[in-house]
């Protein structure tokens, strides 16, 4: 059980300001109601079967870190970032449009990427998001490329899995020696399809990023605290940052094999009501559900009449 293990620090939620906690919740429930909606979609067959990597379970820890880097509150903002697949939340946390994720999604040529990039592939240039090119780990190489070229601070994300590759720990090793501007984050749900990492690796990602010169930490998917963490590392770039999440869908698809071991969307929500929220909470989880609802009920129109 990794529960017991990754708990954020008590009370930190109180340190922040009411405004940026309900950012934070805004951004979580654009994120989650765009996935169960494609979640929907593709069950009911409304789009195409196709390869789909679903982000729930780790919007907690994408709206935080859209919150704290570079900038708080700024949205929409241009933010080079680097994902590879399962990176819908962090498309859409910087206030890249829906409405163009979607297109995408459906293969349509007004998408993101031009109904070319798929899932696995999404762009939005005009806030910073570089799609990937389908080799594991690559995206890390190029972001750290692009970051020393520009000197623009540079978000690079990547899974549990792909941060074993040569691509990563040479691209790590680059960043520290040459002081790229790059916040490296590790989405780690434990899993690489369905293979734990205890069976992969005997070492740690944090551990190999201290080794190679920058700042490291081992975090939990607690928004607050990774909000907090953040803050603190962005100016000490390059840094890294394994956050440990539950992905509550398949690898890939829609598919669900049980529960996940801790539910960060309840415990967030609760965290709030806690924090005497409540009333707040349920217009930003009614509205933003009631909006991505509206935007996918074209998807019963034919297409056709949407291109």
């Amino acid at each position: 059980m990794r529960l017991a293990k990754f708990k954020g620090p008590k009370d930190l939620a109180k340190t922040f300001s009411k405004e940026v906690s309900l950012e934070l919740f805004r951004r979580i429930c654009l994120c989650r109601n765009f996935e169960l909606n494609v979640k929907r979609a593709i069950s009911g067959k409304k789009i195409p079967r196709i390869f789909t990597y679903l982000s729930l379970g780790q919007e907690s820890a994408t709206s935080a870190i859209s919150l704290s880097f570079p900038d708080t509150m700024t949205w929409p903002s241009f933010v080079p970032r680097f994902g590879q697949h399962r990176c819908h939340d962090l498309y859409l946390c910087y206030g890249a449009s829906p409405e163009k994720l979607r297109d995408e999604l459906l293969g349509l040529p007004i998408g993101c990427a031009g109904g070319m990039g798929g899932s696995a592939s999404i762009h939005s240039p005009e806030t910073g998001m570089f799609g990937h090119d389908g080799h594991m780990g690559t995206q890390v190489k190029i972001g750290v490329g692009y970051a020393l070229g520009s000197g623009l601070k540079t978000l690079i994300v990547m899974g549990d899995a792909s941060a074993e590759e040569g691509y990563v720990l040479g691209a790590l090793g680059e960043a520290a020696s040459k002081k790229a501007p790059t916040l490296f984050v590790c989405m780690d749900n434990n899993l690489s399809i369905l293979t734990e990492v205890k069976v992969r690796r005997s070492w740690t990602m944090s551990d190999e990023a201290k080794a190679k010169g920058m700042p490291a930490y081992d975090v939990p998917d607690d928004p607050w605290f990774i909000m907090d963490c953040v803050t603190k590392l962005k100016d000490k770039l390059p840094a890294f940052l394994n956050i440990h999440y539950c992905r509550e869908l398949w690898h890939e698809g829609p598919g669900c094999d049980g529960p996940p071991e801790w539910n960060r969307y309840e415990l967030v929500k609760t965290q709030l009501i806690f924090l005497g929220l409540k009333s707040e909470v349920e217009m930003i989880e009614n509205s933003t559900a009631h909006y991505i609802e509206n935007l996918w009920e074209d998807v019963l129109s034919p297409i056709k009449e949407r291109v």
